[in-house]
């Protein structure tokens, strides 16, 4: 039986404009090319898994409630035009700017490979057929370090002369479907 191949997404700058800690529903907006790219990625048997840093909650801006309230609610969204996200995982760690219990370095938080490992062990993933897509160059960083087959970096501010980094420099989240 053949291993499930993943599309690993970050949140932030991918399936949404990044405007810097979004927690809240009404601050959200969806890149409206990302539903076309989940409904291809799911006819081509990927599984859509959404990994993202979330040091918001771990500076104390929201909280991890808040975070889930805002997950679910995306989630239904992806839903109602059949898109299913098979899990998402987020680190909320921060090893400078956490506090409390969240100032810690942890190899969840990106470059690090936690998040991804943990989905291809809770998965079986195949994670040298799976695709990364991140606009950052630790989102990258994580990929390659979790030998996922394929990285994707999209145009951001965060990417300034980032071209080379990833297999893929891509514009607009559209340009996903030519590379699955």
């Amino acid at each position: 039986m053949t291993r499930p191949k993943a599309l690993f997404l970050d949140r932030d700058g991918v399936i949404n404009y990044d405007k810097k800690y979004v927690y809240r529903i009404d601050d959200f907006e969806f890149r409206p090319e990302i539903f076309e790219v989940l409904q291809k990625a799911q006819s081509l048997n990927y599984l859509s898994i959404i990994v993202t840093n979330q040091a918001g909650i771990g500076r104390g801006y929201y909280s991890e409630n808040d975070f889930q309230i805002l997950n679910d609610w995306m989630k239904r969204e992806f839903a109602k035009k059949g898109i299913r996200i098979q899990a998402v995982y987020f680190c909320p760690y921060h090893p400078e700017h956490g506090i409390g219990k969240y100032k810690k370095d942890s190899n969840f938080r990106k470059p690090g490979t936690g998040m991804i490992l943990q989905a291809a062990k809770e998965y079986d993933l195949d994670l040298k057929n799976s695709v990364l897509v991140g606009d950052k160059p630790s989102d990258i960083e994580a990929g390659r370090n979790a030998a996922i087959g394929k990285t994707i970096l999209v145009k951001s501010d965060y990417t300034i002369n980032a071209n080379g980094l990833a297999d893929h420099f891509i514009d607009s989240p559209i340009e996903i479907c030519n590379f699955l």
